[in-house]
Parts: C-alpha cells; structure tokens; sequence
C-alpha cells in the first residue's frame, strides 16, 4: 500500500516538474543567447568607435578634416542602421522566448489539470471502496 502511494506520489511529482525543467532549460538558453548578442553587439560598437577615433588622429590639415567631416554623416547613418538592426534582433529574441514560455506554461496548466483530475478520480474510488 505505501509503496503504491509511493510510487503515484513519484510519478505526479515527474509530470509536474517536468515543465520547470524545460523552462530552466528554456532560460539558460535564453540568457545564453543573449549574452552572445550584447558580447557582439559590444565589439561591434567598439570597432565603430575605435575606427572614427583613428579616423581623428588622421586629421593634420583643412582637406582631411573636411573629409573627416564628410565621414561623420556616413558613420551616423551606419551607426543608425546597426542600432535598428540589433534592436530588431532582440526583440525577435524576447517574441521567441515570450512564444516559447507561454507554451511551457500551458502545458504545466493541463498536467497541472490532469493530475488533479486523476487525484481526484482517484480518491473517489477508494472513497466508494471503503464504503
């Protein structure tokens, strides 16, 4: 008898908690993703930056300091366009995860469900028996 109730109590636990662990699953490799995208992101920037200040330094006279000038309207256009894209990008990556959790989350609402159905089927039949 203890080892029935026993083994039920180990297998409802499983189907519960097998939604928490896609979602742990779901997250880590969210977080991973996202590392990976603000580490690129970062570089990419940097790079930009680094490029504009040698860019700079290379100014000595009136002639290169037009062409620096002239620089700074395409590097701001490229800049934008890089900022646009990776601000697509992330929200692409929460719209996934958003899709993603909600899915994890309807499924532990109908084992949730499901279980205590059958817990409750269950205990209506040893009710009955006992009578």
């Amino acid at each position: 008898m203890q080892e029935n109730i026993l083994n039920a109590f180990a297998e409802q636990a499983k189907t519960m908690y097998a939604p928490m662990s896609k979602f742990n699953s779901l997250f880590v490799e969210n977080m991973e993703k996202l590392t990976e995208f603000q580490i690129n992101a970062v570089k990419s920037y940097a790079e930009m930056g680094l490029t504009q200040m040698k860019s700079a330094a290379e100014v000595k006279d009136v002639d290169s300091m037009r062409t620096y000038a002239s620089s700074q309207a395409e590097m701001a256009t490229g800049l934008n366009k890089k900022v646009m894209e990776d601000v697509k990008a992330l929200s692409d990556m929460t719209m996934d995860f958003k899709t993603q959790l909600e899915g994890i989350m309807e499924e532990m609402r109908s084992t949730a469900a499901a279980t205590a159905a059958t817990t409750a089927t269950k205990a209506a039949s040893k009710a009955k028996a006992a009578a």
